[in-house]
């Protein structure tokens, strides 16, 4: 193995299961997934010296006082030096693992706990009053939401362009929901565990011409944790510690009307620079943990990523490569369209997700001899791409 100088690495996670909970405090989700991480980690908690947790979306009220220090003293943690927040919409999983890994590697902290909570599924009263909030968020308030731009008429834009200019079938597209939930069955932590197929894809109602109701994640309540320390360190902590091998993003518009391109985003420069950094390709990637709330963007990410030619990946799904026993792994927990969307959490998943994968506690999903992995993340309407490179030995 090469040197682990200037290395992270992630040594412990934690997940609660995604689903409904009104009788459960927001916090106590992250602190579930806190606690699990700690342990897996095999740290005392008081050796933890910087909190990191992500935003929530549906009550401003936690994030006041995330960023006023209540999870560390909910955990009752006594070593922590700093408390801040990272928030980036659904890109915050893939922004507080480059954080945390930055602190370690300028000696400014040690050891990093980063979490994760939300209650978009039971923490808004009403089900329309979850649709408003959630529906909108991160898209121009003056420009867009007055004239009905909402998620769903977002990804059917997408959808139907990428359709027009690659030729690809409804049924590739739905292929894609079909692949996330063969992974999800075997996820005891997923909320849809019931087998899928397409024709079931294509008979659910219409959201947004041509986006069906199956082809739209759902959202709930849900937490997650990892933890991050310094590669020299996670060797004497655990057994598999995974690697921070290469990172990069790129940020390409806030208001959807003014992407130059709605089919393709910054997926394939980040990825160039992130494999690049890692001293690997696309070929040596046995995990891929794709960002999914809809199927138009994993598909086009699993193709700017390097893992299809443009236009192809729906067949890459359809033959059912990405799917358990496959050839290319994608999406490994289910993703939020069959875990669940849990708001920032769905990227935070994700990272969790190939870390398990890699140190090889994934149970009935486990991908053999799985090395390296690549996760992504992506925030609003799309608005950034971010691709890190992970792994259990450094190229």
């Amino acid at each position: 193995m090469n040197s682990l100088k200037g290395k992270a690495a992630i040594v412990g996670i934690g997940e609660v299961p995604t689903g409904r909970h009104p009788d459960k405090a927001c916090i106590s989700f992250g602190m579930m997934a806190a606690r699990q991480a700690i342990q897996d980690a095999g740290l005392k908690k008081d050796e933890i010296d910087f909190v990191i947790p992500t935003g929530v979306v549906y009550n401003n009220g936690v994030n006041n006082d995330l960023v006023t220090c209540r999870f560390v003293e909910e955990l009752g943690l006594k070593g922590v030096k700093t408390n801040e927040l990272v928030f980036a919409g659904g890109a915050s999983g893939s922004c507080m693992l480059k954080t945390a890994a930055s602190l370690v590697n300028s000696g400014v902290a040690k050891c990093v706990l980063c979490a994760h909570m939300e209650k978009l599924g039971t923490g808004v009263p009403t089900s329309q009053g979850v649709i408003d909030l959630f529906s909108t968020a991160g898209i121009s308030q003056e420009w867009e939401v007055p004239y009905g731009q909402h998620y769903s008429t977002i990804a059917a834009l997408a959808t139907t362009r990428y359709q027009h200019e690659t030729g690809t079938s409804d049924e590739a597209l739905a292929a894609v929901c079909v692949s996330n939930r063969k992974w999800a069955e075997l996820n005891p932590n997923a909320f849809f565990r019931k087998p899928l197929n397409i024709e079931e894809v294509l008979k659910s109602k219409i959201l947004s011409t041509p986006l069906r109701a199956k082809q739209s994640n759902m959202l709930f309540d849900g937490g997650s944790a990892f933890i991050v320390t310094s590669a020299e360190r996670a060797r004497d902590l655990v057994e598999r510690p995974v690697y921070v091998l290469g990172e990069s993003a790129r940020v390409t518009h806030f208001v959807f009307s003014q992407e130059p391109d709605i089919t393709r985003y910054g997926w394939a420069d980040a990825a160039r620079e992130a494999f690049a950094e890692a001293g690997l390709t696309p070929k040596d990637i046995d995990v891929a943990e794709i960002y999914d709330s809809y199927p138009i963007f994993q598909l086009i990410a699993f193709e700017e990523l390097g893992f299809a030619e443009r236009g192809q990946g729906g067949e890459v799904f359809l033959r059912g490569d990405t799917w358990p026993g496959g050839s290319m792994p994608t999406t490994t927990n289910g993703g939020m369209l069959s875990q669940g969307h849990t708001g920032a959490g769905g990227g935070v998943a994700l990272v969790v997700e190939a870390a398990r994968q890699l140190m090889g506690k994934a149970g009935e999903r486990q991908v053999p001899r799985a090395r390296f992995a690549v996760e992504t993340g992506t925030g609003g309407t799309y608005m950034d791409s971010q691709v890190t490179i992970l792994g259990t030995e450094i190229p």
